[in-house]
């Protein structure tokens, strides 16, 4: 997937909720042209090496939810200023609590295939249907 500058600030923020965010790593994700995709773990045990650990022991552990909406706000917030003021993401988003390898496996390589399905759908007739 080639990447706009709006996809590359998207992108950019991903890596900003890791960084921002001792306890978060993101696993797997792209970026596509209408939506993102993204692995994210929440581990309150990952510590790190390179932060000061006592000032992490004073911070809540932010849900998804709360993790999702600030990764929203600073994306948008980037977006806006890069010209494009009528961006707005969708007001929810859809979650899936990964339970085991195989859904791990089967999750990242659906991401993967993302863009290339991308093209094959974009490049079918509006009113075939697929089943």
């Amino acid at each position: 997937m080639m990447l706009n500058q709006y996809g590359q600030i998207v992108e950019k923020k991903l890596d900003w909720l890791m960084n921002q965010y001792f306890y978060v790593e993101i696993d797997s994700s792209i970026v596509m042209p209408n939506h993102i995709h993204a692995i994210i773990i929440i581990d309150p045990t990952n510590v790190g090496t390179s932060r000061d650990l006592s000032l992490q022991s004073n911070h809540k552990i932010k849900s998804l939810s709360e993790l999702v909406g600030a990764f929203k706000t600073v994306s948008s917030k980037a977006i806006h200023l890069a010209g494009l003021k009528e961006f707005k993401w969708q007001r929810s988003f859809y979650d899936r609590i990964i339970r085991n390898e195989k859904e791990l496996y089967n999750i990242r390589t659906y991401i993967q295939q993302n863009p290339l399905k991308w093209d094959i759908e974009k490049s079918l007739p509006e009113n075939l249907d697929i089943l």
